[in-house]
């Protein structure tokens, strides 16, 4: 406290102790955002792990690219295979350290995941979003720090938010998205339903407005109107959805619902938002004692996709597109490198096929090729680094079963 006496400005020790009151408290505020900021990352460092189960080295070295990852969960069965695959390229190309941050698809820790990541140094970041009005906050924050930025399994849609996806498409950070075809894949799983006899189809979706979800729920709606217009005796309707969030209990609650105010349901569509709403489903119907009378389908393949199938809890699923992170992840690495260049004034794509099993013997080959192996060797990941984005993303829509099945040699 010595040298606060000598300024002239201070004039007795009340003073001095009333502004090291204040400095202290100051400190231990900006101590207390840092810890918070801290908290919010569950895993960072160099990302190991390959082929063969390599495991993560929490070392970092200063020439190596850092890639961020933005992600509901990077702990359930989906979002574990999405950095697993992650984590192999980064072992396989060598000069990438990868940080994750789990957000849960809550609107603001999805948009403070991707500040927490610019501000960790992160020269690429890679998201998941679950809402388009999410992607102002990660466009503008990427803009002012000079930070790439790639969606995976999710889109901006143009119809639905024209000011987002303008903004996305003049930002010299924002590289592109990589998604599904969404309306194809509840239109295909619609028709399964339908094909099974099912004319009464219960609707969950996630998040109000997501375009995902939105595509997904066209698709349905086609199905059953393709059906309809085929068969006039013989008509089959949708529910209005019920929103069920992305955990377990909202999958329930919503499941439930649907249940009792429609005494002729006979299938239900947790239509995604990660694995826990399908959860909440599948017990809501177990608790019921419908199993096998509601038919469930669903997108996002669980651990457990082989037994709920022989068991007629699941009839069907689409999925397997846990790699669709990676193609983001190689747009990313490619846009720090210098590869990839000139993104204002453009919006760039890759649409990646999903799997679709519908019995015991289909999820086989899956589990086979996907499951037990990557689909890739470290040599193809290098291969697909070195790619441009036309061939990127002719090597991400070509990839399914066959293919894998194919290249294995197998």
């Amino acid at each position: 406290m010595f040298f606060l006496y000598l300024l002239g400005d201070i004039k007795n020790k009340k003073e001095v102790c009333f502004i090291m009151k204040k400095a202290t408290k100051k400190i231990l505020s900006i101590f207390m955002c840092a810890v918070l900021a801290a908290s919010m990352l569950v895993g960072c460092g160099e990302s190991g792990g390959n082929s063969s189960g390599g495991s993560a080295d929490s070392g970092s070295s200063g020439d190596k690219i850092k890639i961020g990852v933005s992600i509901w969960s990077s702990t359930d069965s989906l979002g574990s295979q999405c950095k697993k695959i992650i984590d192999q390229a980064a072992a396989a190309l060598g000069d990438v350290e990868v940080q994750y941050v789990d957000q849960g698809h809550v609107s603001e820790k999805v948009t403070a995941s991707v500040e927490t990541l610019a501000a960790a140094g992160c020269q690429g970041i890679i998201i998941c979003n679950s809402a388009d009005s999410e992607m102002t906050s990660a466009i503008n924050t990427c803009n002012d720090n000079g930070v790439y930025l790639a969606q995976f399994f999710r889109i901006i849609s143009e119809q639905n938010s024209p000011d987002i996806y303008e903004l996305a498409k003049a930002s010299e950070y924002y590289v592109g998205a990589v998604h599904e075809n969404e309306p194809d894949n509840g239109e295909k799983l619609g028709k399964i339903l339908l094909d099974r006899g099912c004319r009464k189809i219960g609707m969950i979706g996630w998040e109000q407005g997501d375009a995902t979800w939105l595509g997904r729920w066209e698709g349905y709606q086609k199905a059953v109107d393709d059906w309809n217009a085929a068969n006039p005796d013989d008509q089959a309707e949708l529910t209005e959805p019920q929103y069920a969030g992305t955990t377990s209990d909202g999958g329930s609650k919503a499941a439930e619902a649907l249940m009792s105010a429609n005494a002729d349901l006979d299938a239900l569509v947790p239509a995604g938002g990660g694995g826990e709403p399908l959860e909440g489903t599948l017990s809501a119907v177990e608790r019921a004692g419908k199993v096998g009378d509601i038919k469930v389908v669903s997108t996002d393949f669980r651990d457990d996709l082989e037994t709920r199938l022989k068991d007629g809890s699941i009839t069907a699923e689409s999925g397997g597109h846990y790699c669709d992170p990676l193609f983001a992840f190689m747009m990313v690495y490619n846009a720090v490198k210098g590869n990839y260049k000139d993104f204002a004034g453009n919006f760039n794509e890759i649409l990646y096929p999903y799997l679709f099993v519908d019995s015991p013997e289909a999820y086989a080959d899956y589990d086979k090729y996907f499951v037990q192996q990557s689909p890739y060797t470290d040599d193809e990941l290098k291969e697909l680094a070195g790619l441009d984005f036309a061939a990127l993303s002719e090597k991400a829509a070509a990839l399914s079963i066959e293919d894998a099945k194919a290249r294995s040699g197998k």
